[in-house]
C-alpha cells in the first residue's frame, strides 16, 4: 500500500520581492504578493471568496522572516501585524506555476459516421432525478460532444427543465427558444422544407452559445434525415492532411452575419478553434452565414482554396452519421463542436417540428465540477 507523505522543506531563503523554499522535488519560488494574496485566513469560507484587499496595502508585501513548523510554512510579514500559514504539500502542488486542477478538463474523444449506435443515450427522467445519470450525462458532452435524451414529455417545459440540468437557457437574437417547422415567411433556411448544410449555429453571435438542444416534437415527414458531425474529428485530420491550410483557418478572423427586418447582427471567428494547448475544441462554420470576405485579395488565394478543401472534408461520410431523430427524443449536443444538418424532406407528407434553445458551455462545465469535486472550499 502507498502511503502519502506531506513535502519536506529543508531550507527558506527571504528575497526582496519573494522567497525561495526547497522543497521534495527542488527549490521553489514563490512571490510575496502571491503569498499574501492567497493565505487562507484571505477568504471567507461562507462566502468562498476573497475578503482581503491586497488594493489596501500601503506597502508591498515583504516577509520579516519565514519558517518551516511541521507541515507548513510560517511567513511574519515586515509591514503589518499578520503571520500566514500556507501548507506545503498545497505550495507543492502550485510550485512552478502549475494551474489549478479542472475536473472538467477532461480529454475530448473523437467520433465518424458509424457512430451513431454508441452515442450516449439517457431518458428525461433519469437527467432530471437521478444525480450519477446526471454527471454521466455532462461528461458525454464534455467528451464527446453529443448525447440523446429519450423519452422527452411533449411539452414546452420538458426542454426547459432539461436545460436547466446544466444551466440556464441562453437567449439569442432568435429569442429564447426557437420552433423548427416550416413557415410561410421564413427568416431561416431551417424554417423551410429545404435541406440545411452541415453547419454551427448562430456564428454571427460573438459569443456564440456553447450547447444546443433540439427536442423532436413531431417527425412523420419524408425525408428530413439528420445530419451530425464531430467538427474536432475533422480538424483533427486536416491537420495532418494540411498543415498550411490548417493555419489559415485556425488563425485567420473571418466575419460572419445574420440580417432581418429588425437585426444585423455580425461577428469576427476562426474556422477552426484551437484550446489553450493548441489543440482543436470546435468549429465555427456557417456557408449561409459567412458574410461577404473583406479580407486581402492575396491573402484569399490562399485562405478561400483551404476552406473549400475543409469543408469537402467535413462532408465526407467518414465524418457524418445520419438518422433520423424521432419525436420525444432530444439531442444535444456541442455547438462549437458538432457540425449538425438535415436532408430536405416533403413538407405535405406529415409533420416535423423541432422545439431547441441553447445553454453555455462555461454553465455546463460549472455544474459537472459541482457534481463531482468540492472545489477550493471542502465542508
Amino acid at each position: 500500500m502507498n502511503v502519502m507523505t506531506a513535502p519536506v522543506a529543508s531550507a527558506v531563503t527571504l528575497g526582496t520581492k519573494g522567497l525561495t523554499l526547497s522543497l521534495s522535488k527542488g527549490d521553489a519560488y514563490f512571490n510575496y504578493y502571491w503569498l499574501r494574496d492567497n493565505d487562507p485566513t484571505s477568504f471567507n469560507p461562507e462566502t468562498r471568496e476573497r475578503s482581503f484587499d491586497i488594493f489596501h496595502l500601503s506597502e508591498a508585501p515583504v516577509a520579516r522572516s519565514a519558517t518551516v513548523e511541521g507541515d507548513a510554512l510560517l511567513i511574519d510579514w515586515a509591514n503589518e501585524d499578520h503571520t500566514t500559514r500556507m501548507p506545503l504539500e498545497w505550495l507543492e502542488a502550485y510550485a512552478g506555476g502549475n494551474r489549478r486542477p479542472d475536473p472538467a478538463d477532461l480529454a475530448r474523444r473523437p467520433w465518424y459516421g458509424d457512430h451513431y449506435p454508441e452515442v450516449a443515450r439517457f431518458t428525461h427522467a433519469e437527467v432530471t432525478s437521478d444525480g450519477e445519470k446526471r454527471r454521466q450525462w455532462l461528461e458525454a458532452l464534455i467528451v464527446e460532444g453529443v448525447a440523446v435524451v429519450t423519452e422527452m414529455p411533449d411539452t414546452d417545459a420538458a426542454l426547459t427543465e432539461l436545460a436547466n440540468q446544466m444551466g440556464q437557457v441562453r437567449p439569442t437574437f432568435f429569442g429564447t427558444y426557437f420552433d423548427v417547422k416550416t413557415h410561410i415567411n421564413p427568416t431561416n433556411t431551417a424554417y423551410t422544407a429545404s435541406a440545411l448544410e452541415l453547419h454551427t449555429d448562430t456564428p454571427a453571435e460573438e459569443h456564440a452559445p456553447g450547447i444546443q438542444l433540439l427536442h423532436m416534437r413531431a417527425n412523420t415527414v419524408e425525408g428530413g434525415r439528420n445530419l451530425f458531425g464531430d467538427g474536432m474529428a475533422a480538424a483533427n485530420d486536416f491537420r495532418e492532411i494540411d498543415p498550411k491550410g490548417f493555419r489559415l483557418l485556425a488563425e485567420t478572423d473571418v466575419p460572419f452575419y445574420c440580417e432581418h427586418d429588425d437585426y444585423d447582427m455580425r461577428s469576427w471567428q476562426r474556422i477552426i478553434e484551437l484550446d489553450q494547448y493548441g489543440e482543436v475544441s470546435g468549429l465555427t462554420i456557417s456557408q449561409h452565414m459567412l458574410d461577404l470576405v473583406d479580407l486581402p485579395q492575396t491573402l484569399l488565394d490562399d485562405w478561400y482554396p483551404a476552406f473549400c478543401r475543409f469543408g469537402k472534408l467535413l462532408q465526407d461520410d467518414k465524418y457524418v452519421m445520419r438518422f433520423t431523430l424521432k419525436a420525444g427524443e432530444c439531442i444535444v449536443f456541442d455547438n462549437h463542436r458538432i457540425v449538425h444538418g438535415r436532408a430536405a424532406y416533403t413538407a405535405s407528407s406529415g409533420d416535423r417540428y423541432i422545439r431547441g434553445c441553447y445553454t453555455d458551455r462555461a454553465e455546463m462545465r460549472s455544474t459537472y465540477r459541482a457534481l463531482v469535486a468540492e472545489g477550493r472550499f471542502k465542508r
